[in-house]
Parts: structure tokens; sequence; C-alpha cells
């Protein structure tokens, strides 16, 4: 493997993917895993590239709904939820869930992050889990790795990353294991030798190595893009992971993750970009709900009986404008909704206080008004799972939040 240096802690490899950015990059995808002692499980999916919850759980109820967003409201394949909220079409393969109460939504929230909607802040803000006063940057461990640092007894198998992409959520002082697939993973039959020779003797990182080789040939999606030298043609690349390949992607991030947490891992932290919808956003929405449809399926089928135990919070740096923009998309807004589900969670409903999209409703006159703190939510599931004290919570896990009154989701 030319130009790359293996060690028993970390594989990096860098790729050359170009032409968006590396916020919203959906060929950019980590996975983090952690190790705990619980038997309940949480997977936290961050949404890159701000995901339009107006979109996702569409408030059809809303008089004011149609009329800001005449090319984005066509209910040809919607699916009603309770009466006021109905689900994308791209994401009917939730349904089953939704009747089952293992899915909800919590609409209208947001981090403390307001006004300059930069992806790169946004998502800083929204892994570090810290409030305005705090200061983008200011942190740079997650707020996942700092429940996990007070946590007695706390283990890790510390197996290998690949990629370039940070998850800040579980960056900090804490043991963590951390693996993160590239777009394309070049690997001649001697490297993948030399891997499993590396791994063979050591228990704790020959399954996640193996796991990682065999995902890599699954995801070899870029090898008839390749000319006679070997050289990569990016951009035929990038347009042949952007149809079936996300989905494939999103279900094997899925199934690895399900896979550790079917053992000693209970914390699963990844990443699904493409939300960042300015332009054409039919077309992009379809592609990126379809991808978090995937993995959210295949979590549940891969953990079988411990998706009983297990809560999925999926949450985005920002929303969209209320109103779509003159290339059919919307720009960065504010209030979005966050996904739940799991077997843990009390499903079949939508969480949260509807501020409504009429005259002096909008946030800046501009943006879904946020309604709640998108940490809370994130708190009460880790309380609920975890028996972790409201005051740790507030004060050293998410600093200077006020969890409010307990939305009871979960069972």
């Amino acid at each position: 493997m030319t130009g790359t240096l293996i060690n028993r802690r970390k594989f990096i490899l860098q790729s050359s993917v170009l032409g968006c950015s590396l916020a919203a990059s959906p060929f950019v995808t980590p996975i983090t895993l952690a190790a705990a002692p619980w038997d309940t499980r949480l997977v936290v999916i961050i949404l890159r590239g701000g995901m339009d919850g107006l979109d996702l759980v569409r408030p059809v109820g809303d008089a004011h709904f149609v009329g800001y967003r005449p090319g984005l409201s066509a209910p040809d394949g919607t699916t009603d939820l309770d009466g006021f909220f109905a689900l994308n079409k791209y994401a009917a393969g939730l349904m089953p869930m939704w009747q089952a109460g293992e899915l909800a939504f919590a609409h209208a929230v947001s981090t403390p992050y307001r006004d300059k909607r930069s992806h790169f802040d946004g998502q800083d803000l929204l892994e570090a889990g810290t409030g305005m006063d705090v200061g983008i940057g200011a942190v740079r461990d997650g707020w996942l790795n700092r429940m996990l640092g007070q946590v007695p007894g706390l283990t890790a198998r510390t197996a290998f990353a690949v990629g370039r992409q940070d998850m800040i959520i579980l960056n900090g002082d804490a043991p963590v294991s951390s693996w993160s697939p590239e777009s394309r993973l070049d690997l001649t039959d001697q490297g993948k030798r030399l891997l499993e020779q590396l791994y063979h003797d050591d228990p704790v990182f020959q399954a996640a190595g193996l796991d990682a080789i065999g995902l890599a040939g699954m995801m070899d999606i870029g090898a008839d893009a390749a000319d006679d030298d070997g050289m990569i043609d990016t951009q035929q690349m990038m347009q042949a992971m952007a149809g079936a390949g996300k989905a494939a992607r999103a279900d094997a991030l899925a199934r690895f993750a399900a896979e550790r947490l079917n053992e000693d891992t209970r914390i699963a932290a990844f990443s699904i970009s493409g939300w960042d919808t300015h332009r054409n956003q039919a077309g992009s929405f379809k592609s990126s709900t379809s991808e978090l449809t995937a993995a959210l399926l295949t979590l549940k089928a891969t953990l079988g009986a411990n998706w009983g135990k297990t809560a999925v919070v999926a949450m985005t740096e920002f929303g969209r404008t209320a109103r779509e923009n003159g290339t059919r998309g919307t720009d960065h807004g504010t209030g979005s909704a966050m996904v739940l589900a799991g077997g843990a969670i009390r499903g079949g409903r939508v969480y949260g206080q509807w501020p409504g999209l009429g005259d002096g409703d909008l946030y800046q006159d501009r943006d879904l008004m946020p309604t709640a703190d998108l940490r809370a939510y994130a708190a009460h599931a880790m309380r609920g799972l975890f028996g972790l004290e409201p005051g740790f919570l507030q004060s050293v896990v998410f600093p200077g939040l006020d969890m409010a009154d307990d939305p009871r989701i979960l069972l």
C-alpha cells in the first residue's frame, strides 16, 4: 500500500474526493464506537448538511406550509402520521417502525447556534454539545466522550480508523474505538494479506479488521472508473456513488455498528451526509432520506433482540428556510427535526411544541422557530438509558443546558 502508514492503533487513508464542502460531503462517512458497562445501547447519527425537518416530517396541517413550498409540498406518496404531520414518501419504509411504536420525531428543535448558519460551526457546536456562551471551537471534546469519561469501569476496544473526517462527538480523554471507511479503500491483494497478518494474533483488532477489509471489497465501486495506470476518474466515481452506493454504504455502516453493539460496544455514532439541499431538493433529499431509512432498517434487523434495548437519535446542525428558493431547494435555516428510533423509544408520535409558520411565527421571518433544545432530548435519552443524574448531564455533558420537563421519549 504505497504511501500508507499502518500501526496497531490507527489506519488512515487519505482520499482525493473533491468538488464539495467537506462538512456537507456525502463521500466522507465516519463511524465511532465505544464500549460501556450497560446493557442498553445508544446510537447517535449526525445528519450533516442541514437536514430539512420541514420536508422529512411535513406540517401539512399548517395552513401556511403549501404556500411557502409550492414545489416541495406535493402530497403524492406522503404518509399521514397524526393528522397534522405527514412523513416524506422517501421514508415510507420506516412506517412499520412508526406503527410498532419504535419510531418518533421531535420537531422545531435546534442547538443554541443561530444566525451565521455555517456548516462547520454548526456541526462543531452540535458535537461539542455546548452553548454559544462557551464559544464555537473553544471545546474540542464531544458530549458523548465527556459522558463516558465519568463512567466507572469503562473499557474500549481500540480498533482502527480509515478516513479523514473527525467525529468530535466522541473526541476526548475517554478511550473509544473508531473506524471510518472512505468512499474508496484501495487495497492490493498484498495489502490485504498484510492487514490480515497484522491483526491475526490480536483478538481485540482481528474481528474489526477483517470486517473493514470485507467492507472495502464491497465498496470498491470506483474500480470501473480506473484508467490503465490505475488512476481514478473522480467525477465518474462520485456519480456512481451518488446512486445506489449511498444506500449500500449506509447499510454497511449500520451493520458494522450493530454487530459491535451485539458484542461489547454500547454506544455508536456515525454520519449520514448530503442534506445540503440548495438546489433540486426533491432529488437530493430522496438520496439522503433513502440512506437514513436503510441505516435504521439495518440497525433493527441486525440488532435483533437487542433492538428492544436500543435508542437511536439522529440530529442535524440546523434546518432549512421555511420558503423554498428559486432553484427548487431551500437555504440554511434554524429549526429542524430529530429522528428517534429503537425498541426503547416511546414511538408513534411527534414530540415538541409546534411554533406555527404564520406571520410573526418564523425566526427572523425566514426559518422554523426552535421551541426546544435538541440537547435536552439527547440528555433525557441518556438519563433513561444509563441512569445518569440531571445535574451531571446539565453541567458536564451539556454545559448550560436546561433539560426542562421530561418529554418521556423512552418506555
